[in-house]
């Protein structure tokens, strides 16, 4: 495996962020949901309106991994009124780590929850959270190494289905 080098991502990476997103959850949830579903879903998540709002929102970062000139992941943070739910003035949401299913094991995880930390702590927040599927025993697992904890879930809806995600967060020194 060559490096990997993380960089901050703009409007003129629409295209990236779109591609990597789909083919990172499809490849991670495509087994446990429904072809309708999940085609609902990605062409809603990552539609070009939807990416470009998210990538010019000031209070939301994006950062993508790249391995050479493939991007093989990114992270979507969001601070202050860009979270997704508990906008939270002292903490920074991590929306999205994604990596793709060829570079699991590979660290890529790893250096782009190095970003999320490093980014909240120049923003001066006090902690971190986010939202996990309760099936996605890998993520769980990755987030409690890195010292996360469960406080609560709420539900996600995918197709017609409700799934509950555990809500999990980190303190931070």
């Amino acid at each position: 495996m060559s490096s990997i080098i993380i960089n901050k991502a703009g409007i003129e990476e629409l295209e990236t962020i779109q591609n990597i997103g789909r083919q990172t959850f499809a490849e991670t949830f495509a087994d446990s949901n429904s072809e309708e579903a999940m085609n609902t879903y990605l062409e809603e998540s990552f539609s070009s309106e939807k990416v470009s709002t998210e990538l010019n929102n000031p209070d939301s970062y994006f950062f993508i991994a790249w391995e050479e000139d493939i991007p093989v992941g990114y992270l979507k943070v969001n601070s202050g009124p860009a979270q997704t739910e508990l906008q939270d003035e002292t903490s920074l949401e991590i929306e999205r780590i994604y990596v793709k299913k060829s570079h699991h094991g590979q660290k890529v995880g790893q250096l782009l929850y190095d970003k999320a930390l490093e980014t909240a702590k120049s923003l001066s927040k006090s902690y971190l959270w986010l939202g996990v599927w309760e099936e996605n025993l890998r993520a769980i697992n990755f987030y409690r190494k890195n010292g996360f904890e469960e406080f609560g879930s709420h539900t996600f809806r995918l197709g017609d289905e409700d799934q509950t995600d555990l809500m999990m967060k980190k303190i931070l020194d």
